[in-house]
């Protein structure tokens, strides 16, 4: 046991100790440290007759490593970080350095993804499973796209993590950024959570429910459509670094980014959100709207990381690109319209896949020119209204007030 008399007697032996040289006196505190500091160290790496094989081994092994190796392994020259310094992509300034801040948006939407955190099971699902139980409690075209929707969706999440933990994260080369992708990262993972845990609670198949996105021809178009811009930078010896490996990167942003989060989602979340205002499946309908939000912070994020890089390598924006990102657009679109088509054959909800397309159509022109392109749906207007009161967070409702159970996080935390 620690007892502080061993401290004050070993200050008096110090002090009981000749005077050191006068070199030595001189030495700036610091220094005397730096000195005290190095031979602790010499003295902890120094096999003692109480140590096993195994240990004597261990610090033999590290009286080995050769520290420049080590380093050289880190990206980055090693120096300080000056903002200048840092860039969206092939950047060798050090990633580990966190600090200064070159884009203050990409810190400020880390810390509103934080403070935005929530879980699938706080949502009541009671209601909803009544409900979905009850012989007549829903019509077929409304049993049909809750359960068309939560196929999309319990994979869909998963996909767009993939790209981001196994790709995305390694390639672009700011840390703030990348602090934000970790966030998003785990959200995405929430989001499967919750797919899972309303699948789960409405005792759905979950057989048929998850494999959707390779048996439902609507699904699996637009599966597979995501997952083709994936192949190729998620290949780990795919590098940036020149002008075409650049512009594959810059393709995947785009279709995960603007057509996966931007387009893909909006069909169903719609459609989930007008069951959730006439009081129909509201547990679901409070778990998408959740998704929602942040959903759309997901979005906002990569539009400024691709402006970013166009803004940094504005030879890369060339006709060539600018005409494949409007086509990738418009091709998420007429899926997604088909899409539509196959969740919704008949008016319901207030809503028909005419009028669906319509706001398709007014989500295209947004995504269009967020990255600077010309609209190619001029003149279509948005039929739902309510949709962009329900993705304005400032006049979104108190997120605690709807919670079935006290928020806790670190307080619910047990050590035994």
């Amino acid at each position: 046991m620690l007892s502080w008399d061993e401290f004050d007697n070993e200050e008096e032996t110090v002090a009981a100790k000749p005077a050191a040289a006068p070199a030595a006196a001189s030495a700036a505190p610091a220094d005397k440290l730096d000195n005290a500091a190095e031979a602790a160290v010499h003295d902890a790496r120094a096999v003692s007759a109480d140590d096993s094989a195994a240990v004597a081994r261990a610090k033999a092994a590290l009286d080995q490593l050769d520290i420049a190796e080590g380093l050289s392994e880190l990206e980055g020259e090693g120096a300080r970080v000056t903002v200048d310094a840092k860039r969206m992509i092939n950047c060798r300034a050090d990633l580990n350095q966190l600090v200064p801040f070159k884009y203050d948006w990409a810190w400020q939407k880390y810390l509103d993804g934080c403070a935005n955190h929530w879980m699938p099971q706080e949502v009541n699902m009671n209601a909803d499973i009544a409900l979905w139980k009850s012989q007549d409690g829903l019509t077929e075209d409304e049993r049909r796209i809750v359960m068309r929707n939560l196929g999309f969706f319990s994979t869909a999440d998963s996909l767009v993590a993939n790209n981001l933990a196994l790709a995305v994260y390694r390639l672009i080369t700011n840390p703030e950024c990348r602090q934000y992708i970790l966030r998003q990262a785990f959200e995405e993972a929430i989001h499967t959570h919750a797919y899972q845990y309303c699948i789960e609670s409405l005792g759905m198949d979950e057989g048929e429910i998850f494999n959707m996105y390779h048996e439902v021809p609507s699904v699996a178009k637009k599966a597979a459509w995501g997952l083709k811009y994936t192949r190729a930078i998620s290949d780990p010896q795919f590098n940036t670094g020149t002008v075409e490996t650049d512009k594959e990167l810059l393709r995947n942003l785009i279709a995960y980014y603007c057509v996966l989060e931007g387009i893909f989602f909006y069909c169903g979340f719609t459609q989930i959100l007008s069951m959730g205002r006439r009081n129909k499946m509201t547990g679901v309908a409070e778990q998408f709207q959740y998704i929602l939000r942040d959903e759309s912070m997901h979005l906002n994020f990569g539009i400024d990381v691709i402006n970013q890089i166009k803004i940094e390598n504005p030879h890369l924006w060339d006709a060539e690109l600018k005409d494949e990102a409007t086509q990738m657009i418009l091709q998420g679109t007429q899926l997604e319209i088909e899409y539509a088509r196959d969740t919704m054959p008949r008016g319901v909800l207030g809503m028909n896949a005419a009028m669906m397309e319509d706001y398709l159509k007014f989500i295209a022109n947004r995504r269009l020119t967020q990255i600077g392109l010309k609209e190619e749906y001029p003149g279509t207007t948005n039929p739902f209204p309510w949709m962009s009161e329900i993705m304005d967070l400032k006049k979104e409702k108190n997120f605690f007030e709807t919670r079935v159970t006290e928020y806790q996080t670190g307080g619910a935390l047990a050590w035994d």
